[in-house]
């Protein structure tokens, strides 16, 4: 299919504007212009009263509609961008001018806040190489400049979830007190029941909302402050790969009550002291006043292929926080090993001689 893109033109040279993250307005990478985000609210293709609209949910998206493509025409070449269903950024393939996709945020799809970028990419490739450091036997390629330019600034759905946890949980407990004489040592057994009864409020608990991005490596990313967000514009988008989410918040919705779940028994755990040892044995839990928002969260990635294998690494946006396993030069750290062995066999040698000359 074919649909409308939009790109945001710079009202100096043309060009197309793109979000700065250091200034926090659209800028135009050629001349420099840049122009308040507030001032293109007039322009947005959404009005205000969606934006004041009942919580959007329950919107689901079958595997066959998630396995598609969509195809747009650039608004600036005419060429055609060919990108995975739900894609509401992007970057032209020929021109590279950056497009927004309105539709894909718009209506039920609207997010109710955007966390913008605050890290740019100069910050990225920084904490990159931060994060390779004392790595002695990482393959070269990981190091290689050209290699860090290919990272990307995403836009990455979130839902949000508020709740309220009541819990009733009952511990077991045993304390062991010793004494001895001149010929034993007694120790007495105590049991208790102990109960902890209380609610724990949870507030803006996040769960990523695109099967695009690892489950794993989103939570790594934490945490995320959605108090630094701001109203929904498109023009946030512009520069940037953007997915609007392709999980329903029901779905998501036990993993993240598991989540305050085992936060509000670590609680109330800690709260009892004193005791050799402590099992849980009895735990009930109610979740009440839920409720939920939808937003999207800024995420630098870099993924990247070494003999078959993918790796991804990711930075927040916001805080910096830089994420990613890397792997070992195999052939490299077992040349060492060899090396060192045989620099210790012939030291080793060595000294042995110099023993038996001084033994003479």
């Amino acid at each position: 299919m074919t649909d409308n893109l939009t790109h945001y033109r710079c009202p100096a040279c043309g060009g197309t504007l793109e979000f700065n993250s250091r200034v926090q307005k659209l800028k135009c990478p050629y001349c420099d212009t840049e122009v308040d985000i507030e001032a293109l609210k007039t322009l947005n293709s959404d009005t205000a009263a969606e934006e004041n609209s009942e919580l959007k949910g329950g919107t689901s998206f079958t595997e066959e509609e998630l396995a598609k493509t969509e195809s747009y025409e650039c608004e600036s070449c005419g060429g055609q961008i060919v990108v995975p269903y739900g894609t509401g950024a992007m970057s032209c393939p020929f021109c590279g001018n950056a497009q927004v996709v309105p539709k894909e945020f718009s209506g039920t799809l609207r997010p109710d806040f955007i966390v913008p970028f605050k890290l740019d990419k100069q910050q990225v490739k920084t904490q990159y190489f931060r994060h390779l450091e004392g790595k002695h036997f990482l393959p070269k390629v990981f190091r290689d400049q050209n290699h860090i330019n290919e990272i990307r600034g995403v836009y990455v759905p979130y839902w949000l979830f508020n709740s309220q946890v009541h819990a009733d949980l009952r511990f077991k407990c045993e304390k062991v007190q010793r004494s001895e004489d001149a010929n034993f040592v007694y120790k007495r057994h105590l049991y208790y029941s102990v109960r902890r009864k209380g609610s724990l409020c949870f507030k803006d608990v996040p769960a990523d909302a695109s099967t695009k991005m690892p489950d794993d490596l989103m939570d790594s990313l934490e945490p995320f402050n959605a108090q630094e967000g701001v109203a929904y514009n498109p023009a946030y988008l512009s520069g940037y790969l953007a997915n609007r989410y392709d999980q329903d918040y029901t779905l998501l919705l036990p993993r993240v009550q598991g989540r305050m779940f085992n936060s509000t028994v670590d609680a109330f755990s800690a709260t009892v002291r004193g005791y050799d040892s402590v099992s849980l044995v009895e735990q009930q839990a109610s979740f009440q006043q839920q409720t939920f928002r939808y937003g999207l969260f800024p995420v630098w990635l870099l993924t990247t292929k070494w003999q078959g294998k993918r790796f991804t690494f990711a930075m927040n946006g916001q805080t910096g926080k830089f994420v990613g396993n890397l792997p070992r030069d195999d052939r490299a750290y077992y040349q060492t090993l060899v090396l060192l062995s045989v620099i210790f066999s012939i030291l080793g040698t060595f000294l042995a001689y110099v023993f038996l000359l001084t033994e003479e």
